[in-house]
């Protein structure tokens, strides 16, 4: 595959080669760090296999998106995304530090579960490998300034392993995991913070929900050992390719980000065991048979087995829990509390006439994702906005006992409301609907779907849609309207 080199495959320069200072110089620093690993052709191409702790990667590692400092071979960086990266991340490892207690047979204390439960639980964590490039060494096999290394052999002269020595020259350019290393980075400075000041950090490295509150001595412990699984036993897999230059990092960073084919939403929500509304959604819904999900989203109406894709449910429970557009972020303290009048919304859904049942969207207008919308967000409205009435309890106890008393049949003149002649308006008994409606002077979107063939389909704009839906309904139950 390549030449090696007194039986050391290169780029890997054996300790027999450092025979004075100049060689020194060139091939090793005073200052190496050891590394064992792995040594594999990734399509033919010499790589590391390496395990580097937790703590230490930031350090060892670098990317290039900075346009002042070089060539750019990386997007720019999502701090979204990078934090709620470290909050699986510090999950994860208070998992481990509890899971490292049950092996050494120590007493579990309370507060591992109490931050778990906070944090939120699932049941299982791991990272995928990096991706990363140590520029200047030799690619290909041949050329100078090789990392030094030394072969590890079994007992039996068979080859195990090596230890290389990564010298400070010897960064490690992320290709791929740019994310997961700020993260890591997020993770370190929590940690380093809750510990220095006994509080959680209430501004920056805010990971954890009970922002600046003091932590117990309980508590200090579990950050304690969280803090050593990052620097002992916890470590991140890392790929590393050997002396690429920017343009063979840019076509790696494409194919590895490009080339993949991504899992449908509604099956990756449908695996997730980590939220605590996908948890919601498994244990209560589906489990007690209000509902049927699957992974992919039925279009042509006619073979619509009354079953629904997982993201749309996602989206509605997360109107009603947290009154956004996906769960992202979403606690057990933010669900849990919820949990029961969210569930009472769901079996008044499951009861409409036609839900569920085969062709559902035919019989109802309520199978439809945008009318279920609207129905989480007036639970949202009455029982967690921080605008909710004085008398919002009652008023929700008054909307899920009359729920069953709406048409949701296609044929309720309401939903085609815009499209009425003021003969037809008055015809109905909807003259006092304009009164729940957003004025007619505003932007707001007026075109909420089309009346043909006897079947009311909603548009696709949803964001716009499900308030003037939601509206309608709180007219048919006389709730108070959102504009007064």
């Amino acid at each position: 595959m390549y030449p090696s080199n007194d039986g050391m495959p290169k780029p890997l320069v054996g300790a027999s080669d450092l025979g004075d200072l100049d060689t020194l110089t060139t091939d090793g620093d005073v200052n190496e760090r050891p590394f064992n690993v792995f040594i594999g052709h990734n399509l033919g191409h010499r790589v590391f296999t390496m395990s580097v702790p937790f703590r230490q990667f930031f350090k060892i590692s670098d990317v290039a998106n900075d346009r002042e400092v070089g060539p750019v071979a990386q997007r720019p960086l999502d701090t979204n995304h990078a934090k709620n990266l470290a909050k699986y991340m510090l999950r994860g490892l208070v998992s481990a530090a509890k899971l490292r207690r049950e092996i050494q047979g120590k007493e579990v204390i309370e507060s591992f579960e109490g931050i778990l439960e906070q944090l939120g639980t699932q049941p299982y964590f791991s990272l995928q490998p990096l991706v990363c490039n140590i520029r200047g060494v030799p690619y290909g096999g041949t050329g100078d300034g090789g990392i030094r290394g030394i072969r590890l052999q079994t007992n039996m002269g068979e080859t195990a392993a090596f230890k290389v020595f990564l010298a400070e020259r010897h960064t490690l350019w992320v290709i791929d995991g740019q994310h997961r290393r700020a993260a890591a980075d997020m993770v370190m400075d929590f940690l380093t913070q809750v510990r220095q000041s006994g509080r959680s950090p209430a501004k920056s490295a805010v990971l954890f929900p009970n922002k600046g509150t003091e932590v117990s001595q309980e508590e200090m412990t579990v950050w304690n050992e969280t803090y050593d699984a990052t620097r002992s036993y916890s470590t991140l897999t890392v790929e590393v390719h050997l002396g690429l230059d920017i343009e063979q990092e840019r076509q790696l960073f494409h194919d590895l980000n490009k080339l993949g084919k991504k899992v449908s939403t509604s099956m990756a929500l449908e695996f997730d065991s980590s939220n605590p509304i996908t948890q919601f959604i498994k244990s209560n819904l589906v489990a007690d048979g209000l509902i049927r999900v699957n992974d992919r989203e039925i279009k042509d109406w006619e073979i619509d087995k009354g079953d629904l894709p997982m993201k749309d449910i996602v989206a509605v429970c997360a109107l009603a829990f947290l009154n956004k557009s996906n769960i992202s972020g979403a606690t057990p303290a933010d669900v849990e509390p919820r949990e029961r009048s969210v569930k009472q919304l769901w079996e008044q859904i499951a009861e409409i006439p036609g839900f569920g049942e085969e062709k559902s969207k035919q019989k109802t207008v309520a199978a439809q994702p945008v009318v279920m919308k609207a129905l989480a967000k007036i639970v949202y409205d009455l029982l967690y906005s921080n605008r909710r009435p004085n008398n919002g309890d009652d008023l929700f106890a008054s909307y899920i006992e009359k729920l069953s008393s709406i048409d949701f049949s296609h044929q309720n003149p309401i939903w085609r409301y815009y499209d009425l002649t003021a003969q037809e308006i008055d015809r109905y008994g909807l003259q006092d609907l304009a009164d729940w409606l957003p004025d007619q002077d505003t932007t707001a979107n007026r075109d909420i779907g089309s009346y043909q063939g006897g079947y009311m389909r909603f548009g696709a704009k949803h964001n716009d849609i499900y308030p003037i839906l939601g509206d309608m309904i709180r007219y048919q139950l006389q709730l108070p309207s959102r504009h007064r």
